[in-house]
């Protein structure tokens, strides 16, 4: 039996309850207390707000985590493959006026319907099944998002994989048409979901951490 997540992490699922959420729950393995993600046709995430903080070069995120139980249908470019088992992202506040008009106006929409943020501006970093490690590309719902691959297939299953990305370069490269300049980070999260292929899956994540400004 896993212990509740603790503050300042925070659940956060789909407006209404469309879905419902994994399991996410502190455990301990290998000696070490971790987040435990289990996947059932579901959708969800804990995220830790930040204070506004803009990353200067060479900000970091790492993270490792250790995948148990991969989801086999998923497919990225797909609206009914659009899943992950493991995820890690980071949002930015982007101001809307940087957005096209359509684009502003689906935002200003959804944050109409949650009161959680919505942020204009995510980086997931995932574990897929299908494409290969370094593949980046949109979310098929809403460009706002983007995945980058950083581990895929089940040669690493039940190992633990170490990461740690730029953030700063990440962002540039996924939303730089928009905006030379990186806006705030406001939140980090970490989740999982399994709703568009009506899969399960088991996965850990553990030592999440971001450095805004790197040491010398």
């Amino acid at each position: 039996m896993g212990e509740a997540v603790p503050a300042p992490w925070r659940m956060v699922g789909l407006p209404g309850g469309k879905h419902p959420l994994p399991k996410l729950d502190i455990v301990s393995l290998d000696g070490e207390r971790v987040l435990r993600i289990a996947g059932d046709k579901s959708y969800g995430s804990v995220v830790h707000d930040l204070s506004p903080v803009v990353p200067g070069p060479g900000s970091l995120l790492r993270w490792r985590w250790r995948l148990d139980q991969a989801l086999l249908l998923t497919d990225l470019t797909r609206k009914d493959g659009d899943d992950s088992p493991l995820k890690v992202c980071v949002m930015f506040d982007l101001p809307l006026e940087k957005l096209g008009l359509v684009e502003r106006s689906i935002m200003r929409i959804a944050r109409s319907r949650t009161a959680d943020f919505v942020p204009a501006a995510t980086i997931c970093y995932i574990w897929d099944h299908l494409l290969p490690v370094g593949t980046e590309l949109p979310n098929v719902y809403s460009p706002r998002l983007h995945y980058v691959v950083m581990d895929s297939g089940e040669k690493k299953l039940r190992q633990w994989v170490k990461h740690e990305r730029d953030v700063t370069a990440d962002f540039l490269r996924a939303f730089g048409r928009e905006t030379d300049v990186v806006p705030p980070v406001v939140g980090v999260l970490v989740g999982a979901d399994s709703d568009n292929t009506a899969s399960t899956s088991l996965g850990y994540v553990g030592d999440v951490t971001f450095t805004a400004t790197p040491k010398p």
